[in-house]
């Protein structure tokens, strides 16, 4: 699994002229699943979230989490990063899981985080969405698993 965090202010998605989801201040978390991921990179990537300390401290200093500040998420689901340009000018996705396998595991995912007690907002699997949202630092960090 690859995630895309940033740190923002507040992000919504929208389909079509529909606003779907948002929140206020947390992470809008990108995610790409690989064809061989499994609910173990599901496990381990939510759990590296909602722990990673990148919000600011009363010194200024990045040393709390999302949990911590209290803050919301919002995950959408981008096969797209797994898009392989090193060859040519069109990006090959092979690496990136069918629709099937990673929908299951984006919403394993996303019940993890759940689990947790952090509000989890979405957008919507496999549609073409527009991601509006307002960067805090900016602050962006890519995980694997």
């Amino acid at each position: 699994m690859r995630a895309v965090i940033q740190r923002v202010a507040e992000a919504r998605v929208s389909v079509g002229e529909e606003i779907v989801s948002g929140i206020g201040p947390g992470l809008c978390i990108f995610l790409g699943i690989a064809v061989n991921d499994s609910e173990k990179d599901a496990e381990s990537l939510a759990s590296k979230i909602g722990s990673l300390r990148i919000f600011e401290d009363e010194r200024g200093k990045m040393n709390r989490s999302v949990r911590e500040i209290r803050g919301d998420l919002l995950v959408v689901s981008q096969f797209t990063l797994y898009g392989d340009c090193r060859k040519g000018n069109r990006p090959s996705f092979s690496a990136a899981a069918a629709p099937e396998p990673a929908k299951r595991l984006y919403d394993d995912f996303v019940q993890r985080l759940r689990q947790t007690g952090l509000k989890v907002a979405t957008g919507e699997f496999r549609a073409t969405m527009k991601v509006a949202l307002v960067n805090d630092g900016p602050v962006t960090l890519i995980l694997e698993t």
